[in-house]
Formats: C-alpha cells, sequence, structure tokens
C-alpha cells in the first residue's frame, strides 16, 4: 500500500484532540458520527491509492502541452474528475436539497489531505471547480445554479476564479476587464486574465470561469467590482456555443507542470457573454469567500506535500545503510555492519523536523475547519461570531506556515537522501518543485503577513487576539496537569507574554500614524506567531496523547502516542527557540528598509 499520509494521524487530530464530536452534535451533521468519518477516509485513501498516486510523477513528466490556442492535458485528468463527482467529493458540504452530503468541512478537509498528498495537480482540478461552483451556489440566482453547478458537481464542467491581470497583479483595485450590458439581460466581458489555473482543457466539456470586471461607471477601486459566469461555451437550445473565451497561452512552470495556468482573453471578438452573481460592485466581496476558502486549501496542499515528502524520506532512510555508528570511544569499528541511515542522529534531527512541521499544520489545519463548520452551524449567534473571528485571525497563518516551513521541511527529506534527493530516481526533487507555488499562490507570503499583521491583529479592537489567547490558556490549563508536560504549557505561556509584548511595540507605531514602520517587518512576524501558533498545537496533540496514555483509552497503539509527546519535545528545543531571534529584530528600533523620498535606490547603490 503506497504510504505518502498517516491516515492515523488524521483521525487522531479529529477525534481526540480537536474533538469532532461537538461539530456531529449539531443538528446539519446527525447524519454523521465519528465511525462513519473514520470509514469514509479509509475510502478516500483507497480512491486516492487507485487513482491518484500512481499518475502523480507521470503528470509531472508529460506536463501541459500548448498549441495551435489549444490546450492538452494529462488525460487521465478527465477521469479524476468524473469519478470525483461520481463519489461526491466535489461538493460534498452543499446541502441534501442542492445535491450535496452535508459533510462537515472537519471531514473533507482530512479527506483532501489525503488526495493532495497522493497527487496535488490532480486534485486541483477538482478544488477549484468545488470552489467555483460554491461561489455560484452561495451568492447566485437559481437559474445561474441550475444552468451550470449539477455538471460542475458531476465532475463533467469543470471551475476556475480568474481575478489577476497582467498590470494589476495583487492589486485588484487595477483590474480594467469590462462588463457592458447587453439587451437579454446578459453582460459583454472584454479583458484579459493570467494565471488562471484549470483554465482550459480537454478533460471537461466546458469549462465555468468566475470572473472580476468592472461595469461602466462603476466606482473605482474595489468598490466598482463585480462578479460574473463567464463560460467557456455558452448554453443554447442546441446545446453549447463557444463564447469567445480564448487561451492565449500556458505559463511554464518549474513545478506542478500537470496543472494548467493560462493566460485567457475574455471577448476579442466582443462575443463573450457573461452573468452577474449577486448585486453589482459586490464581486470581491463574494470572490473573497471563495479565497479565503482557497487559502486555507492552499496550505492543505503544501502541508500535504510535505507530508508526502516526509513519508517518502522515512522509507528511504529506513532501507538506505551508510556508515556505522559511532562506538564507545567515539570511533567507527570498521568491521562492523553498515547501520541504516534512520540511526544517525543528524538524519533522525532532520526527519523529525519534517515530522513536527507536517503534523504540526495539519493539526491547525484541522482546527481551522472545526472553526469553519461553526463559524456557520454553530447553535448561537454569539459563537458563530466567536469562531468566524477565530478563523479570520487564522486563516492567514494556516495558508503561510505550512507553504513556508514546507518547503524548509522537504528540502530536509532531500538532505537525508543525500545526492538521490537530487535526482530525479526520488520523488523528492518533484516535491520540492511543487510545493513553492503555494507561497504564492492566494496572495503570497507578504500579502498574508500584512493581512494578519495590518487588520487580523487590531480586528474588532483587538477582540481576535484576545480570543486565540484565551483559547491558547484553555490549553495550557490542560497540559499543567501533567507533570511532565507543564514545562512545556510554562514555555506556551512564556511565548505569548512574547507575543504581547511585540505587539504591544509595533501597534505603537500604528497609533502614532506610522503605517509603514508598523507594517515594515510583518514578513517577520508572521513568520514569530505563526511558530508560537504551531507551538499551540502540539501542546494540544501532546496533552490529548498523555490523556489517552494516562486513562489508557488508548485507540491507537502506545508508539503512536509517546511518538506525539516525543515530537513536542522536539518543536520545543528546535523550533520555539527561533521566536527569541525574531522578537529581537521585531523590537529592535533601527529602521532599513523604509525607502526615503530621493533615495529609492541608495541602499543598493
Amino acid at each position: 500500500m503506497a504510504k505518502y499520509v498517516n491516515v492515523d494521524h488524521l483521525k487522531f487530530l479529529l477525534r481526540e484532540v480537536h474533538g469532532m464530536d461537538e461539530v456531529l452534535e449539531l443538528p446539519r451533521f446527525e447524519d454523521y458520527d465519528v465511525d462513519s468519518i473514520d470509514m469514509l477516509l479509509d475510502s478516500v485513501k483507497d480512491y486516492a491509492d487507485e487513482e491518484l498516486y500512481p499518475y502523480v510523477v507521470e503528470m509531472d513528466r508529460v506536463g501541459v502541452k500548448y498549441e495551435n490556442n489549444t490546450i492538452t492535458a494529462h488525460p487521465h485528468i478527465e477521469r479524476v474528475l468524473t469519478t470525483a463527482g461520481a463519489n461526491g467529493y466535489i461538493c460534498g458540504g452543499f446541502d441534501y436539497d442542492d445535491g450535496g452530503s452535508q459533510m462537515p468541512h472537519m471531514a473533507s478537509i482530512a479527506a483532501n489531505f489525503i488526495t493532495s498528498a497522493a497527487n496535488n495537480t490532480a486534485v486541483g482540478y477538482i478544488g477549484l471547480t468545488a470552489g467555483a461552483a460554491g461561489l455560484i451556489q452561495a451568492y447566485g440566482s437559481r437559474d445561474l445554479f441550475d444552468a451550470y453547478v449539477p455538471n460542475m458537481m458531476a465532475g463533467k464542467w469543470g471551475g476556475t476564479m480568474a481575478l489577476t491581470e497582467p498590470q494589476a497583479g495583487s492589486s485588484l483595485s487595477d483590474i480594467v476587464t469590462s462588463a457592458k450590458p447587453n439587451d437579454d439581460g446578459s453582460y459583454l466581458i472584454e479583458g484579459h486574465k493570467i494565471f488562471i489555473s484549470g483554465g482550459d482543457h480537454q478533460c471537461a466539456e466546458n469549462i465555468i470561469h468566475l470572473v472580476l470586471a468592472r461595469m461602466e461607471g462603476a466606482p473605482a477601486g474595489t468598490k466598482g467590482i463585480s462578479l460574473f459566469v463567464v463560460p467557456k461555451h455558452r448554453i443554447t437550445d442546441g446545446g453549447l456555443e463557444y463564447n469567445d473565451v480564448q487561451t492565449a497561452g500556458e505559463f511554464e512552470k518549474m513545478g506542478q507542470k500537470g496543472y494548467v495556468t493560462t493566460h485567457l482573453v475574455f471577448g476579442d471578438d466582443k462575443h463573450c457573454q457573461g452573468w452577474l452573481v449577486g448585486e453589482a460592485n459586490k464581486g470581491l466581496k463574494y470572490m473573497f469567500k471563495m479565497m479565503n476558502g482557497a487559502r486555507l486549501e492552499v496550505g492543505l496542499t503544501a502541508a500535504s506535500i510535505a507530508s508526502a515528502a516526509y513519508e517518502a524520506s522515512l522509507q528511504y532512510a529506513k532501507e538506505r545503510p551508510q556508515g556505522r555508528k559511532l562506538d564507545g570511544s567515539g570511533g567507527k569499528n570498521a568491521n562492523a555492519p553498515q547501520t541504516l541511515i534512520i540511526n544517525h542522529p543528524d538524519v533522525r534531527r532532520m526527519l523529525m523536523l519534517q515530522k513536527s512541521v507536517v503534523e504540526g499544520c495539519a493539526s491547525l489545519l484541522t482546527l481551522c475547519s472545526k472553526y469553519l463548520d461553526l463559524s456557520h452551524y454553530a447553535q448561537s449567534e454569539d459563537e458563530r461570531k466567536k469562531y468566524h473571528m477565530l478563523l479570520e485571525l487564522l486563516t492567514p497563518i494556516a495558508k503561510t506556515y505550512p507553504s513556508e516551513m514546507g518547503r524548509v521541511s522537504i528540502s530536509n527529506g532531500m538532505q537525508v537522501l543525500g545526492g538521490y534527493g537530487f535526482t530525479t530516481d526520488f520523488p523528492l526533487e518533484q516535491y520540492y518543485r511543487d510545493v513553492r507555488i503555494t507561497a504564492l499562490y492566494e496572495g503570497t507570503t507578504g500579502i498574508q503577513s500584512l493581512d494578519l499583521l495590518g487588520r487580523k491583529m487590531l480586528m474588532n479592537n483587538g477582540e481576535a487576539i484576545k480570543g486565540l489567547m484565551a483559547e491558547m490558556q484553555k490549553s495550557i490549563a490542560g497540559a499543567q496537569t501533567f507533570d511532565d508536560l507543564k514545562p512545556y504549557a510554562d514555555k506556551l505561556s512564556r511565548l505569548m507574554g512574547d507575543a504581547e509584548k511585540v505587539l504591544t511595540h509595533l501597534v505603537g507605531f500604528a497609533m502614532q500614524g506610522k503605517f509603514e514602520r508598523f507594517l515594515s517587518d510583518a514578513t517577520i512576524f508572521m513568520e514569530f506567531f505563526s511558530t508560537i501558533v504551531i507551538a499551540w498545537q502540539w501542546v494540544e496533540m501532546a496533552t490529548a496523547a498523555k490523556k489517552a496514555m494516562v486513562t489508557g483509552n488508548m485507540i491507537r497503539p502506545e508508539e503512536f502516542y509517546a511518538a506525539q509527546i516525543h515530537t513536542m519535545k522536539f518543536y520545543f528545543k528546535y523550533e520555539v527557540p527561533k521566536t527569541n531571534g525574531l522578537a529581537e529584530t521585531l523590537l529592535d528600533s533601527e529602521v532599513l528598509t523604509i525607502v526615503e523620498e530621493g533615495k529609492e535606490a541608495a541602499a543598493f547603490a
């Protein structure tokens, strides 16, 4: 059986760490129980073993072809889409009345972790289709839903989000794609969109684009952006008709080579029709629903790629003999047999780093998915607001930490393999290439860091960060009941104090109106605070493991629980101390990156 993910750990997170029962007790999810979710994850693993993992290398090697304005993706993508549709994987969270299965997001994110670890390229097509369908379901008319979503849910039609333009990049206020009303209620769409994942391919009968565009006379900036459904082929009485959506090119990339990334031209012949989603000038608000979900999915993609790399590294280390262990005198016995490299301390350190990153990220993503479920379906409005606020605060971290540390984790995996890590004989080099994009997808690390420090930390007059600290205090109190966990709980408490000191220092600049100074080291703050958040997750996991061992309620082998505590200790020894240096940088009064007027290039002379 292919090993690219630890399904047992995902089940541990759902059942024992993050209390999925609390979500399953809600009326919406009354048809589910923890055992049925376990069975679901097992079936998803079987599906991934058969339909996804065997093709991950081949999709990278074959890549995507662009010729005569036509994109050709790996042909197996068509089967991936249709089987995912048939199994209900595309829109499982939809209401029963809309053809979904009302699956908790906690379950779906665990399932997605498995499929993405198996083949991050293939599942990208599924995820984008689900996100686009979800936008239409949430904000579109019933006519739009009926026209497009059933075929998207079935995997017959694909979906995309079309935001970025050549001249605008991440600055969506500068988009110029236009929408002019037609007599039939549709709009003439004209403009260019770039970096459109899944934007065109032969594996779906139709591609449904969710396009941001600006109507004539709309307000400047983001307040004048509307959202439109723009199909590659529009629906007519006779079937499907080309809708003047041209593929101008395919971007050749360093990784995810099997994943289509196109430049699309809308309305070059003045015949591209789009249909307004919801109200005019609210497009960016609507799109952020998909973008926030997509940010969690990007974090999940990074963590799951790192998971596949970790499992490959671990397997290699268990099989590769090299060198000999040092004897009691500090030397080597040349006559002794070679030892497996997993027995060398430095190799174990690198593997433990991988494990601590992968499982820490998986825990944070699982927690975010719980908050997502509760923010929609908790019984009281106060609870829904509380969990929405916590989710808003954690989303940029859940996207960024896996993307940045996932790359570091995979780099360590390549080092475990030595020279073989740099070759195509093993998958580490592909995983390293594939994970790099995640720090750029759905807002770069810099953008996520500005969001975290500039918006989320100050959200509701600091209510969000106070709420998160309260959650951390609960975890600390739980860990302090165990003597061997108390030192780590105390360390986490001190880290919270460090975070408060740093944040108070930085917010002082904002209060003085020095906003550029306030945000100049936002990325450093992201690394600092993310490391603390993952430390919190490790305290949570270790506490759950310790409870199981002390009470005897172990539903997994004792070695599993012991490994959780050991990995927590590793994270606190090797990763947590980095916050000291980061805090020193953040508290330093010297300013070296802010541009003085007239001296724009002086530092680079």
